[in-house]
């Protein structure tokens, strides 16, 4: 049988000193929870909401902006997750551990999916509409759609840690 994250943390919780405060926990699982339901909402829900009720440019530009939001959201509250589980471990709180790794994994996937491929796929959709045409009926469609396809693996590999993360966190009940 496989060894439960989710326990080690708990267990974690449940023999801190009596006078230890469960707000920095609970932060964590607040910001966790911030990052990856508005992963999932934007992702999931509101731009395929977006392409099927708006024509395709307007549509795109607001799912651009709203992941570029998204972006900015996952590399703050990633980094201050990191920040929290370094010092939980350090505090002798192991099971905070293995959730970095998923934190680091997510991070990356928010890094090379927005921040080292978005720029190009911006930059194709830019010089598209200054030629006056939709990127899917541009020069730049094929190499567009490669970068988004690759992107969107990104972010279905982000989504999948990020309900992983959320699976794993810890009670903070006593």
């Amino acid at each position: 049988m496989g060894h439960d994250v989710r326990n080690d943390v708990s267990a974690d919780l449940r023999a801190a000193a009596p006078g230890t405060s469960l707000v920095p926990h609970r932060l964590f699982a607040l910001l966790a929870m911030l990052w990856v339901g508005s992963q999932l909402t934007i992702g999931y829900a509101v731009a395929p909401v977006l392409f099927s009720s708006l024509e395709r440019m307007s549509a795109g530009a607001l799912a651009a902006q709203l992941f570029r939001i998204e972006g900015m959201i996952g590399l703050v509250c990633g980094v201050l997750l990191l920040v929290f589980a370094n010092v939980f471990v350090r505090r002798g709180e192991l099971g905070y551990r293995r959730l970095r790794w998923l934190l680091v994994g997510m991070l990356l996937c928010v890094v090379i999916g927005y921040y080292a491929l978005q720029p190009f796929m911006n930059a194709m959709r830019m010089n598209a509409m200054q030629a006056g045409v939709d990127i899917a009926h541009s020069a730049y469609a094929s190499r567009f759609g490669m970068l988004h396809g690759i992107s969107s693996l990104f972010y279905l590999v982000e989504s999948l840690l990020g309900a992983w993360l959320v699976w794993l966190l810890p009670s903070t009940r006593r």
